[in-house]
């Protein structure tokens, strides 16, 4: 916020990063956010535009090669730069992380429109990283399984560290100049009744379908997963905060999130559910 040259060194420096360090990625991205939320899709493009350029040159005296550096960061900063000029126009969190999920539904049929078997190239992937001491066997049965949803998963992750470089970006903006706002904003996301009875329906016709287009439908269900799993995220930590020892089970509630991946599957339930049982209210 003091000035173009320093965001821009925060937003390159931390780029480069994160090419050793892939979280510091989302450091990055809330970089191009913070500009963006504050200042607006003008100057966030202006550090977007010029950093990119300035990556490019580093990789090339580094690497000897700017594509890659290039082509990483447009991946990086393009769609937080997209969905953060959507959060600054509509004010609303959830049809911004809304818009970022049917993004990536998008991008899943569209993978799948330009490869009708994406399974295959899931496997010959995956099989090159098993390591040569692991038991073949049992690691390739899960391999079979896992690759006819690579596609979703691949796609929430990216997703999901989106979300994180958007929320980081926007905590700055509030802990700057609305201390607050963001916590605030975040602890009333709350999804719509519709979007879960889309989520139902998919899975109905998951199972009633077969073939590829069970497969596509499947993966799309693990990007509507993102959604709910940060809606019931925000739904527990309010209900959580009303509690007498809020002070150590709001951070239980993120520690476990963190430790136990698993958990994520109770709390996405919990967001699936909440436009019926309106937990916050009871």
């Amino acid at each position: 916020m003091r000035g173009r040259i320093q965001a821009m060194i925060v937003a390159t420096s931390l780029a480069l990063l994160s090419l050793m360090m892939p979280p510091v990625s989302v450091l990055s991205s809330a970089t191009v956010a913070l500009v963006t939320l504050r200042l607006g899709a003008k100057e966030g493009l202006t550090i977007f535009g010029c950093s990119s350029l300035a990556t490019a040159i580093l990789g090339f005296l580094v690497i000897g090669s700017f594509q890659f550096a290039l082509m990483y960061v447009m991946v990086l900063w393009l769609p937080v730069w997209l969905i953060a000029i959507v959060l600054r126009e509509s004010r609303s969190l959830f049809l911004t992380i809304e818009i970022a999920v049917w993004v990536g539904v998008i991008g899943v049929i569209g993978f799948y429109l330009y490869d009708a078997d994406p399974a295959t190239l899931w496997k010959s992937i995956l099989t090159q990283m098993i390591p040569v001491e692991a038991p073949v066997v049992d690691l390739q049965q899960k391999i079979d399984m896992l690759v006819h949803y690579m596609t979703g998963i691949i796609a929430a992750g990216s997703v999901c560290g989106l979300l994180f470089g958007l929320f980081l970006g926007r905590w700055w903006q509030a802990n700057l100049y609305n201390p607050g706002g963001f916590k605030q904003e975040f602890l009333f996301l709350q999804c719509k009744g519709r979007l879960s009875v889309g989520a139902f329906a998919l899975v109905g016709i998951a199972v009633a379908t077969s073939g590829v287009i069970s497969e596509i439908v499947w993966n799309t269900t693990i990007l509507l997963f993102v959604l709910f799993a940060v809606t019931g995220t925000a739904v527990l930590h309010t209900v959580f905060s009303k509690m007498k020892l809020e002070r150590f089970i709001v951070p239980m509630l993120y520690i476990t999130l963190f430790l136990i991946p698993h958990a994520i599957l109770l709390v996405a339930l919990v967001g699936l559910s909440d436009p019926w049982l309106n937990l916050r209210k009871n």
